[in-house]
């Protein structure tokens, strides 16, 4: 399976920012020890703080990927422009949050993605995006 993760604004910053929030771990260390866990699967990682360019590489991968985790982090609650790339391709998306966003402040409460997203994982930490992994895989398979 070609599976990518897409990270949205703030999300390089991840091992440095609001530890007590999001952890010590940054993305690309926590990524290697995906990438080794999942190595059966074709693991790629993109991330950007600009909305344009995560709609891009939505559009880019969106009908040749078999799933798409996406953590579009501060735009997950004011994107319409997101939540319509997202409507536009094929490829499955989880939406994933390393915070619990519902028990954070009340702008974080509404999600565009969600409403766009087939599966959403929220408040698991780093390990959320295994579990999306993991719920990519058994996806179209219940028939």
């Amino acid at each position: 399976m070609k599976i990518i993760i897409i990270n949205g604004p703030n999300l390089n910053l991840l091992g440095k920012r609001q530890q007590d929030i999001y952890g010590d771990q940054s993305f690309e260390d926590y990524f290697h020890a995906l990438s080794v866990k999942h190595a059966q699967q074709e693991l790629s990682y993109f991330q950007s703080n600009h909305e344009g360019q995560l709609i891009d590489k939505i559009q880019e991968v969106g009908f040749d990927f078999d799933g798409i985790i996406l953590n579009a982090a501060g735009y997950t609650h004011t994107s319409i422009a997101l939540m319509d790339s997202i409507l536009a391709i094929s490829s499955p998306v989880v939406e994933v949050h390393i915070s619990n966003i519902y028990e954070r402040e009340a702008y974080r409460h509404h999600s565009y993605i969600s409403q766009a997203a087939k599966h959403v994982i929220v408040g698991k930490g780093l390990k959320g995006y295994d579990e999306a992994i993991q719920w990519l895989e058994s996806y179209g398979q219940e028939d």
